[in-house]
C-alpha cells in the first residue's frame, strides 16, 4: 500500500517527487517492470500527492540500480527478493548507491556471446562438437539457440579449455569443480558475513566522515584481488600438506 502525505512539507533533494513514468525513464526500465517489482516487494511503495499520484525517490532509484546489478550477475528474481530482504529496511540512497558499488566490485566478468570463430581465436584452438560440449558441462559456455553463437564465462574460458586435454575422467572433473563450487561458495558466505558485520555496519555510523567514506571506497577497489590471493595461498598450501599427508600414508 502506498503512503499518504498530510499536510505540506518542504521539498528536498530527499523527497519523492518522480513519477512512475518519470522513475522508468531514469532508471532505464518499463513502467510494467516497476509495477511488477512492486508486487513482488522488490521496491518500496511511493508516496502519494495530491490527486492521488505516486511519486518515488532517490532510493527507488538507487534500489533500481542494486535490482539492475544483481541481475547482472545472474541471480534470479527470487533470489533477489531473499537478497533485498536481508538488507537494513532503513537504507537511504546513499547507502543503496555504495551498496550496490561494492556488489559491482565483486561481479564476476559478465558473459560475453561469441560466435564459434571468435570462441576459437579465444581459445586459442580448434574446438570440436565434443569439446563443445565439455565446455558446455563445466558452465564453460552455454549454446544460445542460434547456430554457432554461444554464450561464454570469459573467466573461465582459458582453464576449461585447458582441462579438454588433461587425462582425467570428466566425470571426475566435474566432481571436483562442485566440490570446489562448494566449499568456495561456503567461504564468500562467511567473508561476506564478516565484511558486513566488520567493515558495513560501522560505515554507515560513519556516513558523513568523508574520510572514511574514501577509504571505503579505496578498500573495495583493493579487497576483491587481496582476497582472491590469500584464498590461492591458503588452497595451494591445504592442497600440498593434504597430498604429502596422502602419499605418504600410501
Amino acid at each position: 500500500m502506498a503512503t499518504e502525505v498530510t499536510g505540506a512539507t518542504e521539498a528536498t533533494e530527499e523527497q519523492p517527487t518522480l513519477t512512475v513514468d518519470e522513475l522508468a525513464a531514469r532508471a532505464g526500465v518499463t513502467v510494467r517492470t516497476i509495477r511488477f517489482y512492486s508486487t513482488r516487494g522488490l521496491l518500496p511503495p511511493p508516496v502519494i500527492g495530491p490527486r492521488r499520484v505516486g511519486h518515488y525517490g532517490p532510493e527507488h532509484l538507487s534500489r533500481l540500480a542494486l535490482i539492475e546489478e544483481l541481475q547482472h550477475q545472474g541471480m534470479t528474481l527470487a533470489a533477489i527478493e531473499r537478497y533485498l530482504e536481508q538488507l537494513p529496511p532503513d537504507l537511504s540512497a546513499h547507502d543503496l548507491a555504495i551498496h550496490r558499488a561494492l556488489v559491482a566490485t565483486w561481479a564476476p566478468d559478465a558473459p560475453e556471446e561469441l560466435s564459434r570463430a571468435e570462441l576459437e581465436r579465444r581459445a586459442g584452438r580448434a574446438l570440436g562438437d565434443e569439446d563443445l560440449d565439455r565446455l558446455a558441462a563445466m558452465d564453460v559456455l552455454a549454446r544460445t539457440g542460434r547456430d554457432d553463437t554461444f554464450r561464454v564465462d570469459p573467466g573461465l574460458l582459458r582453464l576449461g579449455v585447458r582441462l579438454l586435454d588433461v587425462p582425467i575422467a570428466h566425470e571426475t572433473i566435474l566432481a571436483a569443480r562442485t566440490v570446489l563450487v562448494e566449499h568456495t561458495r561456503s567461504a564468500a558466505h562467511e567473508l561476506t558475513r564478516l565484511f558486513r558485520d566488520e567493515v558495513w555496519d560501522p560505515y554507515r555510523e560513519r556516513e558523513s566522515d568523508p574520510e572514511h567514506l574514501a577509504a571505503m571506497k579505496s578498500l573495495s577497489a583493493h579487497m576483491q584481488p587481496l582476497v582472491v590471493q590469500a584464498l590461492v595461498t591458503a588452497f595451494q598450501r591445504s592442497l600440498k600438506e593434504e597430498l604429502r599427508a596422502a602419499f605418504r600414508a600410501e
